[in-house]
């Protein structure tokens, strides 16, 4: 007994660097050994104490951190997108005004620095995005997830009347949730299957939801060329991409803000897939009342 005291008592006091789930765990498993072993136990008072005491120390640098990442954020905001800005506008300047003197070469040079400038910004603004879903506060609401799927596949068609894809929505799928982050995690993982359904020459894309023991599992499936499933978890890191970034071009952080909205509603996600034989993703939230 003494020993677990003096370990959990030891990881307390260097709570800076250790990992606050392991401080906390270790330190609460302690408290319910001397609970067992001796009720009246008064130096269960004093851990506790300390237990608060981390917690409290944990909450106060976390406070520090969003405070740093949002001064960061501004600092990027303001300091590397209005420079691009100005690139862009430049550029297209130049095309406009001096295309006379310049030959094919020199203004497909001028397209490249407008394109190229352009993806920067995109880029940027995707991880102020992603870096803000770390610290924004989650409003709770119902969410029809199966509605915001039907908008999505509408838009999409609409954007490309020419394609052939074939839609299966089921209907009634809610949750709890903040409505505009699970918009996001719906728009990013269809957009993702139109976009890798876009050599099938009848596409087929399904969302749907399925028991899976106690729990509720949504999920958004194609047939498109689906990927190798020795890269699964991959698709979910930064900038990470399984495939050709011309022929599917993207951002490459759009997965990676679907599992950080998802995780942040208590759920998780993973895929499922084989090379040109389509791929599944599967997620779970909190709070599902389909």
């Amino acid at each position: 007994m003494n020993i677990d005291k003096e370990i959990a008592s030891s990881m307390l006091t260097t709570s800076y660097a250790v990992d606050l789930k392991t401080a906390v765990h270790t330190s609460l498993k302690t408290i319910r050994s001397m609970l067992q072993e001796r009720p009246e136990n008064e130096e269960i008072s004093e851990l506790t104490q300390q237990v608060e005491r981390l917690l409290t120390e944990q909450t106060e640098r976390l406070e520090t951190i969003n405070r740093d990442l949002e001064a960061f954020n501004y600092s990027v905001a303001h300091d590397l997108c209005a420079p691009l800005k100005r690139i862009c506008g430049f550029t297209r300047e130049l095309q406009q005004q001096y295309a006379g003197r310049l030959d094919l070469e020199g203004m497909d040079y001028l397209e490249r620095i407008y394109k190229s400038s352009q993806h920067m910004n995109e880029l940027i603004e995707a991880l102020l995005q992603l870096s803000q879903l770390s610290y924004l506060s989650l409003k709770r609401e119902v969410v029809d997830l199966s509605q915001i799927a039907g908008e999505t596949a509408q838009e999409l068609r609409q954007g490309a009347p020419e394609r052939k894809v074939e839609f299966t929505i089921q209907p009634r799928i809610r949750t709890f949730g903040d409505a505009n982050l699970l918009e996001i995690v719906m728009r990013n993982l269809l957009r993702n299957a139109w976009k890798f359904t876009s050599r099938r020459e009848q596409a087929l894309i399904e969302f749907g939801a399925r028991e899976n023991g106690a729990e509720k599992t949504c999920f958004v499936r194609d047939n498109g060329i689906g990927f190798d499933m020795a890269n699964a978890e991959r698709m979910f890191h930064a900038f990470q991409r399984l495939h050709n970034s011309a022929d599917f071009p993207g951002n490459g952080i759009g997965l990676t803000t679907v599992q950080r909205i998802i995780t942040r509603h208590g759920g998780r996600i993973w895929a499922e897939g084989e090379v040109d034989r389509g791929a599944t993703f599967y997620f779970t939230l909190q709070s599902c009342i389909t």
